[in-house]
């Protein structure tokens, strides 16, 4: 079955907000066998939310549509879907029930509006939002396509699909078979390197298919294979890991959703160790992705943010003389904050990170992207040279995961 998913909403256009739910849906739908094979956004307004309608419904089986059911006048996507299909729009005493009981439950008097959201088109399937007060709704066409109404709040989206909408769309279409990935996460390798060593691999691939692609500095593999059944499909997607493992096992670090941060925080916990870093031109961005990760509290003991050589020399102890002679970017400077740092804050691991982010700020001989990154345990101290290009956030973005990278070749040797 093919899907297109329609986001709604004018703040999506302006990119006041980052859409997370196509991302999410995609991924789930295609996990479930489903093609989702367009996306569509669109702002409030009538006219147009009617016109996407009609397209979706010309190439598509299922449309699902995020956003426009609240309680509000710019929330349009209910009544359009209706007017659309020529039908009215009725109470379901369920939801009209459960919004009474939600408002007095926090001794709020529910407003009329709020009342608009209990009002689905007639013969329409409700969906239980257990984390807000609008419902999902799925509404059958004559000619049997499915159009699936989801809350726009990506808590209420993610719940309502997994809880509700994907059970019912795989006993509506219990024969659709089923499209099952495997997600591998590597470090330490570019992109066409990986491709490189998996060209055998990859030529020779019919089912599964492997694609790769860079994200968000790491490398990764995606593995996809479509079966009848769910465990076919995860034992096809293991016999192709199991060669690519074979191949770039060393480089591989996590599968499916695991990041590096959650990895290393893994391998920390592990083995009872502990680290702090010294940020220069990531600005504490490498410390952020760890803290992202609950429970980090129990590896991660602090950071510095040395932006300027003072705080370098004052905070981390970096001799004046190693300033001086070899600037704050260099090999020496970062072996002395990554030492500095550790011993500071009397931790196993110590990590830092110096260079230029850019866009100005280079020479012939420090170019923007010049980075150094350090690490020191117990058994010495080791600096890795990047050279970066690409846009300053991408800089930052990169230092830090290759910091964490460099951890996590540090705390296999602990």
């Amino acid at each position: 079955m093919n899907v297109e998913v329609i986001n709604t909403g004018t703040e999506l256009l302006l990119g006041d907000i980052v859409n997370t739910n196509f991302p999410y849906l995609s991924r789930m739908l295609n996990d479930a066998g489903f093609n989702v094979l367009y996306q569509t956004t669109i702002g409030d307004n009538g006219d147009r939310m009617l016109e996407s309608l009609d397209i979706a419904l010309k190439r598509a089986d299922i449309i699902i549509t995020t956003g426009g059911l609240g309680p509000t006048r710019g929330d349009i996507t209910k009544e359009m879907v209706a007017q659309y299909l020529h039908l009215p729009l009725v109470p379901s005493t369920f939801w009209m029930d459960k919004l009474a009981r939600y408002f007095a439950a926090r001794h709020v008097t529910m407003t009329e509006n709020n009342k608009k959201q209990a009002m689905i088109p007639e013969g329409a399937v409700v969906f239980n939002n257990e984390v807000g007060t609008a419902p999902g709704i799925g509404v059958w066409t004559p000619d049997h396509k499915l159009i699936i109404l989801l809350p726009g709040p990506p808590a209420e989206t993610t719940h309502v699909f997994s809880q509700q909408v994907m059970p019912y769309l795989r006993k509506s279409y219990a024969a659709q078979g089923i499209i099952h990935s495997r997600v591998l996460h590597l470090r330490g390798l570019t992109e066409s390197m990986v491709a490189e060593k998996l060209d055998a691999v990859i030529m020779a691939q019919t089912n599964p298919t492997i694609a790769l692609y860079a994200r968000k500095g790491e490398i990764i593999i995606r593995i996809t294979a479509k079966s009848d059944t769910l465990e076919k499909a995860e034992a096809m997607n293991l016999a192709i890991e199991e060669k690519i493992r074979a191949i770039l096992g060393q480089y591989i670090y996590g599968v499916d959703y695991e990041t590096l941060p959650e990895a290393l925080g893994k391998r920390l916990k592990e083995k009872h160790l502990t680290i702090a870093l010294a940020e220069s031109c990531t600005g504490g961005l490498a410390s952020s992705l760890l803290t992202d990760i609950p429970g980090s509290s129990e590896y991660l003991m602090g950071s510095v943010v040395s932006y300027t050589n003072d705080v370098k020399h004052r905070l981390l102890g970096v001799k004046q003389e190693t300033l001086d002679t070899y600037t704050a970017v260099s090999e020496q400077t970062a072996r002395e904050m990554a030492q500095g740092i550790r011993e500071k804050i009397g931790t196993d691991l110590g990590i830092s990170i110096t260079g230029i982010a850019g866009p100005g700020g280079g020479t012939p001989t420090q170019p923007v992207g010049l980075v150094y990154i350090g690490a020191a345990d117990k058994n010495g101290t080791k600096v890795l040279e990047c050279r970066f290009k690409a846009a300053r956030t991408t800089i930052k973005l990169r230092a830090a995961m290759n910091a964490l990278s460099l951890a996590m070749d540090r705390v296999k040797a602990l």
